[in-house]
């Protein structure tokens, strides 16, 4: 699954959309010291009062916001898995009936809850319904519109949401004229920030995906290991940050970690060809060889593909690994290279990396950046001096 054929889908909920038909709604409330459910209840989404409705759907496009292996990770269906989630997901997205499908996400919820303790009261909704693709790209010649030839994919999105708690406050009563204490009894069902979720099917090449599901975290690179291995019976998933990591690991160990500035930028300039030159929706892979290839190209001396295979089985214990290129090198259009240090932290694109250095100045550390022009502090312009 691509950021497009995410972003293709979150664009399509909205109320009244005519390529979204929502048929379905169950909400399971869950009290936090039994972890036992409370409360359910499901209905056709028509029917649910049109001021919820909103709240709803902004609450799943929360869901299906932010960047991939961050926010989303589409993680596939472990083969093994006795009772497995896929079949109960699969049923429950093509049964016509509406009881069978509250009765297969009831199950599911007992595997959220099983060996689970809360923090606080949660609620789980469940959307059944349908999003429509055209079957191929607009011609603005043609006589038919795109609309004429779409084709339906059937899902189920679930997200889970806390609840915040009772909260005093004072109140000014119009009618009456005074100030009013009050107190929220009744707890507030947090729907602008899901802490999980998921989207089933996924999506391969505009196509629904049976054997894939797209799982959704509240925090970027924070990934729910015990929802995405016991209820959603799906392989473990690997985030953006950690194999940022695991390609810094594998570049110590061949090149060592003393690297000059110019070598580091042409290591991120060399994997932005690589991914600029992809034609694939999907995104470039680098495998022992592409990394051996790319340090190569920046300047790392005396380095074989042999070298950095033995570096892959010593830091991930696989030699057939693939990172994603776009997961281990910071984005090019943000300023996301922290320098820190404990006078303060710098943040420069990767291209400007060059610019940067770490001089000796009177016998101590210090980073030196090259400008084009004056620096300007709160509205005074500092003095150029001479070294």
């Amino acid at each position: 699954m691509n950021k497009k054929e995410v972003a293709h889908i979150r664009k399509q909920f909205k109320l009244d959309h005519d390529m979204l038909k929502l048929f379905d709604i169950l909400n399971v409330y869950i009290m936090k010291e039994s972890s036992e459910i409370y409360h359910y209840e499901c209905q056709p989404f028509e029917l649910v009062d049109r001021e919820k409705q909103e709240l709803y759907i902004g609450n799943f496009k929360k869901l299906l916001t932010g960047e991939l292996d961050q926010k989303l990770f589409e993680v596939r269906f472990q083969e093994e898995a006795e009772e497995p989630t896929k079949v109960l997901l699969h049923q429950g997205m093509i049964t016509g009936d509406r009881d069978e499908w509250q009765d297969l996400m009831l199950l599911l919820v007992d595997r959220m809850i099983k060996d689970t303790k809360l923090e606080r009261d949660t609620v789980v909704t469940f959307v059944r319904g349908q999003y429509f693709r055209p079957t191929k790209s607009r011609n603005d010649e043609a006589e038919e519109s795109e609309k004429n030839e779409m084709f339906a994919h059937p899902f189920i999105l679930c997200s889970v949401n806390t609840t915040e708690p009772q909260r005093k406050s004072l109140l000014f009563d119009y009618a009456e004229r005074e100030f009013k204490y009050n107190i929220i009894v009744d707890p507030i069902i947090k729907l602008s920030t899901p802490e999980q979720g998921f989207f089933y099917p996924s999506v391969t090449d505009n196509a629904s995906d049976v054997n894939r599901v797209l799982y959704c975290s509240g925090k970027a690179n924070e990934p729910n290991p015990h929802f995405i291995d016991q209820v959603l019976n799906a392989e473990k998933t690997v985030t953006a940050k950690e194999e940022r990591v695991i390609f810094e690991e594998i570049v110590k160990e061949v090149a060592g970690d003393q690297f000059d500035v110019l070598t580091l930028a042409h290591v991120y300039e060399e994997i932005h060809q690589v991914i600029e030159s992809n034609e694939e929706e999907e995104g470039p892979k680098l495998d022992f060889r592409d990394v051996e290839r790319v340090l190569t190209a920046s300047g790392v001396e005396n380095l074989t593909a042999e070298k950095v295979e033995r570096a892959f089985e010593t830091i991930i214990d696989d030699r057939n690994y693939e990172l994603k290129a776009s997961s281990v090198i910071p984005k090019f259009t943000t300023k996301s290279i922290k320098i820190e240090t404990k006078v303060a932290t710098i943040a420069v694109s990767p291209q400007d990396l060059r610019y940067v250095k770490q001089v000796n100045y009177q016998g101590k550390r210090c980073i030196m950046i090259e400008i084009d022009e004056d620096v300007v502090i709160e509205g005074f312009t500092l003095n150029t001096e001479i070294l």
